[in-house]
């Protein structure tokens, strides 16, 4: 298996014109994919494969005036063909390598409840489910 492990800045923006299938929610908004990419507090790793994009994490760096620096792991996913071939753990290990050469000292993610192979990473990561509860809402034209 040769998968490449690469950190997307605006240079490799063209690598995502070849993703395989279920490793983005949705389709890339070229604008916002842009943005994103120029944001040194945001990441995105990807994992490729004979020039395919197969896997990708993202990751933001919150700093705080009164609690560590964090990383938010905000988004990952492989696509279901290559699950289980630890994409996934070496997308993790190459955001949070970035996380703690910025002063990163923790990192946390959500997923959902049902999603038992990201809950299987996570806790072999050393890492335990918290109760928490969502509010998602969006912004009206005020």
């Amino acid at each position: 298996m040769d998968v490449q492990i690469i950190r997307v800045g605006p240079a490799q923006a063209d690598l995502l014109d070849r993703v395989a299938e279920d490793v983005f929610d949705d389709r890339i908004d070229l604008a916002r994919l842009a943005h994103y990419l120029r944001d040194p507090s945001h990441l995105m790793v990807v994992a490729t494969f004979n020039g395919e994009v197969i896997g990708q994490a993202r990751g933001v760096v919150h700093r705080h005036p009164d609690a560590p620096t964090e990383l938010y792991i905000d988004n990952l996913g492989v696509t279901p063909d290559r699950k289980r071939e630890g994409v996934a753990t070496r997308l993790l290990d190459d955001l949070t390598d970035w996380a703690r050469s910025l002063g990163c000292e923790e990192a946390w993610v959500g997923t959902e409840v049902d999603n038992e192979a990201a809950r299987a990473l996570y806790k072999g990561r050393g890492s335990e489910a918290e109760p928490f509860v969502l509010y998602f809402y969006e912004f009206d034209d005020r």
